[in-house]
């Protein structure tokens, strides 16, 4: 369920009887890339895996690198995959030390479905609830970013003086600083990492998109990405804290502080990582070659 929406992942692990997997299952939620995710890892790759060329990024796909680029992303969802049982073996024989139990899901006798109540249930009862609790996060954050953007001090907007604060960290992950920015701004919803990373680079007063992938590719190469920052990217991308709407699922779920901040830091602290570990063997590269 997280593919589509990591909060309702975390809610849809309810069905678990045991606490300590539950918990486990809730911790790891996020390492399953989310809908909003989507778009940042099939653009990144598209452009600088797929279409390395300026050339190739003003041409249409073909479906040659149509097939690539959709074998990638299967490939960064194997990996995420992948890291989510790794974590939750981590979990389980530290943290949460537990002995195993067996999963069993029993098929209840099938019934003609009741379209009335199918709809009240599905869409009042649950997409209501998870909106409602997205409404409680965007709406407050949106009025930070427009008046980060729009502030200005000493001639710098205080998206700009925060964005140069937070580059030196962000070298170590080959960003800058208005990669990072973009991603905790991005924090109500994943779907407006790009659009700030944008307006950050077009001092835009206000969130913006891009037409066509050739324009996207001009403007981050403008701006210093490498092959190397994409990579760091889409890492990142995959393994960060959770968006608002799932922090506030998490608490309502667990019910306690000290499990959503576990939640938040240790997809974070991953990613950190992993973009530190790649940026090292760059740099290791580039001395010998």
């Amino acid at each position: 369920m997280g593919f589509g929406c990591n909060a309702c992942g975390v809610i849809g692990c309810r069905i678990i009887d045991s606490p300590r997997e539950r918990l486990i299952a809730i911790l790891t939620n996020n390492f399953i890339p989310c809908n909003g995710r989507f778009p940042i890892l099939i653009s990144i790759s598209a452009i600088f895996f797929t279409q390395i060329s300026k050339s190739a990024a003003n041409a249409p796909l073909n479906s040659v690198n149509s097939l690539m680029s959709a074998l990638l992303l299967t490939l960064f969802i194997v990996f995420s995959i992948a890291m989510t049982f790794f974590v939750s073996k981590i979990l389980s024989k530290t943290i949460l030390k537990g002995l195993p139990s067996s999963f069993q899901l029993e098929l209840p006798p099938f019934r003609r479905p009741q379209i009335g109540s199918v709809i009240i249930r599905s869409i009042f009862d649950r997409t209501l609830f998870v909106l409602g609790r997205a409404v409680t996060i965007a709406a407050p954050a949106g009025i930070i970013i427009w008046l980060m953007t729009n502030i200005n001090i000493n001639q710098t907007s205080l998206l700009s003086g925060l964005a140069g604060f937070l580059n030196p960290f962000a070298k170590l992950m080959s960003f800058d600083g208005y990669i990072l920015l973009a991603f905790i701004l991005g924090f109500p919803a994943n779907e407006i990492v790009i659009p700030i990373i944008l307006m950050s680079y077009m001092s835009a007063g206000s969130l913006t998109g891009f037409d066509n992938l050739a324009q996207l590719h001009d403007i981050l190469i403008s701006n210093g990405w490498t092959f190397i920052t994409a990579i760091c990217m889409i890492i990142f991308t995959l393994f960060h804290f959770p968006c608002g709407t799932t922090c506030l699922t998490i608490k309502k779920e667990t019910g306690s502080l000290k499990w959503t901040a576990a939640a938040f830091i240790i997809p974070t602290v991953t990613g950190v990582i992993l973009c530190m570990f790649v940026t090292g063997i760059a740099n290791i590269v580039k001395l010998f070659f």
